[in-house]
């Protein structure tokens, strides 16, 4: 029996790790990647299968594709699909939740370590013809006397404590489904509150949902440390950018890296692109060709699991099992 797999979008140079593997267990892949929405609905009206990265998987999209079994998405958070109407429908929701641990907790203290030595405006005074302009009157902080504060304590965060413990750095996180007082991996659990307050070093990695929309703002930043870092490699929304800009330009914080902004357009802005001691990069801190290739064959994957009517690895909304067009046990 032939299948049909839909890949809305990717940022890889081809898809012949897909074409492989889904080729040998009979299934066809679309690439809609330069597609416009319209394309992608005329595609999945016959589609078994959606993979999907960036793009809005909406209900209008959904409630097109009659026949689709799964909706698997090349990465981690899935707060662009509408997982509720693929629930009503019985479309089965994955992600891959673990394939780039290494590389987003590498990127996250690279910013960090970058940001406390002013590696970047360091270079950009030289660049400017400023080598004797050296000012030591700024507060970079030694490693073994500074504390950093892990708002979100699941995969990503115990492995960025595990791997900046080895430096020196004293760390202690937040998470509200940990118990304030718990010791895990040798890390203590505290409040969001005294986090804010001890830490030198604060990097965040929760999902973007209304409770933790804009999580950082005018009232946290006046809790902060007034020399401290902020890191964010999860989702732009987390961090409330104009307070973020005005908090650093009157010192109350000291520096920000962020790997996602909360524009999403094309050419997206910020305010943060006018300070000092910001670090932004394009949404990377996911990328190395080992996870890259990870990910394409896990994502594969989940589908090959869901189409042959097993349960995948990562089963985002197993409420679906009552209804799933998948007959997933």
């Amino acid at each position: 029996m032939k299948y049909k797999a839909v890949i809305s979008d990717y940022v890889w140079p081809s898809l012949d790790i897909e074409q492989k593997l889904l080729g040998s267990h009979n299934v066809d892949i679309v690439d809609c990647n330069n597609s416009t929405k319209e394309e992608l609905i005329e595609e999945v009206k016959d589609a078994d299968a959606i993979i999907f990265c960036f793009k809005e998987i909406d209900a209008e999209i959904l409630e097109a594709a009659k026949k689709c079994k799964v909706a698997s998405r090349y990465g981690i958070g899935v707060d662009n699909i509408d997982i509720e109407k693929c629930s009503q429908l019985g479309i089965v929701v994955t992600n891959i939740p673990d394939y780039c641990l290494e590389e987003v907790s590498d990127h996250a203290i690279s910013m960090i370590l970058s940001l406390n030595r002013r590696i970047v405006d360091h270079w950009n005074m030289v660049k400017e013809g400023g080598w004797n302009n050296l000012n030591l009157d700024i507060p970079v902080l030694r490693l073994s006397q500074s504390t950093l504060g892990i708002v979100g304590f699941g995969r990503i965060g115990r492995t960025i404590s595990e791997r900046i413990s080895s430096m020196g750095v004293k760390c202690v996180a937040y998470d509200p489904i940990l118990k304030e007082g718990e010791i895990i991996n040798n890390i203590e659990i505290v409040s969001f509150e005294k986090l804010l307050e001890i830490s030198d070093f604060i990097t965040v990695h929760v999902p973007l949902i209304e409770s933790t929309y804009h999580l950082f703002s005018k009232n946290e930043f006046n809790k902060m440390k007034n020399n401290a870092i902020l890191v964010n490699c999860a989702r732009g929304g987390l961090i409330d950018e104009s307070e973020a800009s005005i908090a650093l330009d009157k010192g109350i914080i000291g520096g920000i890296g962020l790997d996602v902004i909360e524009d999403v357009s094309e050419n997206p802005t910020s305010p943060l692109f006018n300070n000092n001691n910001v670090i932004i990069t394009p949404h990377t801190a996911f990328f190395s060709k080992a996870s890259s290739e990870e990910l394409q064959r896990r994502t594969c994957e989940e589908v090959i699991r869901v189409i042959n009517n097993e349960i995948p690895e990562n089963f985002i909304n197993p409420e679906v099992r009552k209804n799933s067009r998948s007959k997933i046990n």
